[in-house]
C-alpha cells in the first residue's frame, strides 16, 4: 500500500465549484484530510500519528521513571514492616544509594505523611503504592495510544487530565516536605520530576493532534478509562491489605508500669484531653527520635483521646549515671528547664526540640552558654537552673524511670499502663495507640 503523504494546494480544474474537491489525478495516491477546515494541517492518520508517537513515548518515558522510583519507595516502606531497622534507598537514580544513617528519605518514610489508614493497618497504606499504581496505569495509557491506527484531542486531553493527578498530587507532598518535615526526599523528588516530564509530554502531544471527530461520545470513553485507573490502585491496594502484616503484641503492649504514682512530681504535662486516656511518654528532650515521635503523635490526631504526659530520661552522662558518655549533650541542661517551670515544660520542651542540634552544639562548646541561653528564652527558669534542687529533681525522674524497670531507651509510651513496644514508636504507632486504648487498662503485676 502506497505510503500516505501531505496533503498540498493543487489548482482546481476550470469550472470546477469551489465546494467541490479537485478530482483526484491519475497515478496519485490517494489522500485523506483529516477535517473540512481550512486552517487546519491536512495529514494522514497514519502521518500523524507519526508526529505524536515521540511525546507520547515521552510521557511513557516519564510514567517507566517515575513507576521505579515509587516501586523502591514501596519496597523500603514494606521492608520496615518487620519492625527492624533496614538500609533506605535515598538517591535521584532509582534504586542506587542505598544507606542506612538518618536521611531526607528516612524522614519522609518515618513521617506521618508516608502512609494513609494508620489507625486501620499496621503502618497503614503506603502512599508510594498508589503512585506505582497510577504511573503502571498512565504508562499502560501512553503506549496503548502510541500503537493506535488514529488519534486525536480526545485522547490526549484525557492523556493530560490523567498526568494532572500525579502533578498536583507532588505539588501538595512537596509542600508538605518542605514546611512540615523539613527535607527533601530524593525518591519522592525523582517522582515530582517524572509527573512533571509526563505532564510536558502530553501537553505536547495535545498541541499536536488532529481535531476530534466526534466529541459528544468523549464522555463513554472517558469513563471507561478512568474506570481502568481506579481499578489499578483499587487491585494494588486490596492485595496490600491482605498481606499486610499483623501484631499480636499490638493490643497488650511489651510490658506495664509497676509504680505509677508522682510523689515527687517529675511528670509534666504535654498535651491532649484532660478527659483523655492517662499515658506516659519517657522522652529526652535533644533525642531526634523523641522529637520524630512526638511530631507523629501530633499528627496522628491521638491527642484527642489521650491525656499524654512526659517523664524526663536525659541520655547525658553530666547528670543520668546509667549512660556511661553522652549521647546527647545538654540534655540535663534542657530537663532542667523543663522541670523548673512544669506549668510550661511543654513549651519548653517544644523550643528544645524546634532547635536541637544548635542547643547540643553549644552544650559542646560551653554548658555555661546553653544555661544562659535557655534563661533568656525562659526568665522564669532564672534562679533555678543549675542548684542542688534542680539536679535532684532530675535525679528523681530518672529513679522513676529505675522504679519501673525501664531501659535506658528514648522514646517510651505507656498507655493505660501498657508500654508499646519499641518497633511500634514509628510507622505502627498509629494502629498500636488504637488497639491499646481499645483493650483497656492491664493491672497484672502493679504494685
Amino acid at each position: 500500500m502506497p505510503e500516505p503523504i501531505i496533503d498540498s494546494q493543487v489548482p482546481l480544474p476550470a469550472g470546477q465549484p469551489a465546494n467541490q474537491p479537485a478530482a483526484q489525478p491519475p497515478g496519485q495516491p490517494l489522500r485523506l484530510d483529516d477535517d473540512d477546515d481550512d486552517d487546519q494541517p491536512k495529514i494522514s492518520f497514519g502521518g500523524q500519528v507519526s508526529a505524536l508517537r515521540p511525546w507520547l513515548l515521552v510521557v511513557a518515558g516519564g510514567a517507566l521513571l517515575g513507576l521505579l522510583f515509587a516501586a523502591f519507595s514501596t519496597s523500603d516502606f514494606i521492608q520496615h514492616l518487620d519492625r527492624q531497622v533496614h538500609s533506605i534507598h535515598c538517591s535521584f537514580v532509582p534504586g542506587a544509594g542505598r544507606e542506612l544513617g538518618e536521611s531526607g528519605c528516612r524522614a519522609a518514610l518515618l513521617s506521618s505523611y508516608s502512609s494513609v489508614f494508620r489507625q486501620s493497618l499496621w503502618g497503614g497504606i503506603p502512599v508510594a503504592l498508589w503512585a506505582l499504581a497510577v504511573f503502571a496505569y498512565l504508562l499502560f495509557r501512553a503506549i496503548e495510544f502510541s500503537l493506535r491506527p488514529k488519534l486525536s484531542k480526545k485522547e490526549t486531553l484525557y492523556l493530560i487530565a490523567a498526568t494532572l493527578l500525579p502533578v498536583g498530587t507532588s505539588i501538595i507532598f512537596g509542600t508538605i516536605a518542605l514546611t512540615k518535615i523539613g527535607e527533601i526526599c530524593k525518591l519522592c523528588a525523582g517522582i515530582y520530576f517524572s509527573s512533571a516530564v509526563c505532564l510536558l509530554g502530553a501537553i505536547v502531544a495535545h498541541v499536536k493532534a488532529r481535531r476530534a471527530d466526534a466529541p459528544g461520545l468523549w464522555h463513554n470513553e472517558y469513563g471507561l478509562w478512568f474506570g481502568e485507573g481506579v481499578a489499578y490502585v483499587a487491585i494494588l491496594t486490596v492485595i496490600y491489605a491482605l498481606l499486610a502484616p499483623l501484631s499480636e503484641k499490638s493490643g497488650r503492649g511489651c510490658g506495664t508500669l509497676v509504680k505509677k504514682d508522682d510523689p515527687n512530681q517529675v511528670l509534666f504535662n504535654i498535651g491532649g484531653s484532660n478527659a483523655g486516656v492517662p499515658s506516659v511518654a519517657v522522652i529526652d528532650p535533644l533525642c531526634g527520635a523523641c522529637k520524630g515521635f512526638e511530631e507523629r503523635i501530633e499528627a496522628s490526631g491521638l491527642l484527642e483521646r489521650i491525656n499524654l504526659r512526659g517523664v524526663l530520661m536525659p541520655l547525658d552522662s553530666s547528670c543520668n549515671w546509667m549512660v556511661k558518655e553522652s549521647l546527647h549533650p545538654g540534655a540535663c541542661a534542657v530537663s532542667e528547664a523543663i522541670l523548673c517551670d512544669r506549668d510550661r515544660g511543654a513549651q519548653v520542651l517544644a523550643y528544645a526540640f524546634a532547635h536541637q542540634e544548635e542547643l547540643i552544639n553549644l552544650a559542646k562548646s560551653d554548658d555555661n552558654k546553653l544555661r544562659q541561653r535557655l534563661a533568656d528564652q525562659f526568665p522564669n527558669v532564672k534562679g533555678c537552673l543549675g542548684t542542688p534542687a534542680i539536679k535532684n529533681k532530675v535525679n528523681k525522674s530518672l529513679r522513676w524511670a529505675v522504679a519501673n524497670a525501664l531501659p535506658v531507651l528514648t522514646p517510651q509510651l505507656f498507655v493505660n499502663d501498657k508500654r508499646m513496644c519499641d518497633e511500634d514508636t514509628d510507622l505502627g504507632l498509629e494502629y498500636t495507640v488504637s488497639a491499646m486504648l481499645a483493650t483497656g487498662p492491664d493491672t497484672a503485676g502493679r504494685k
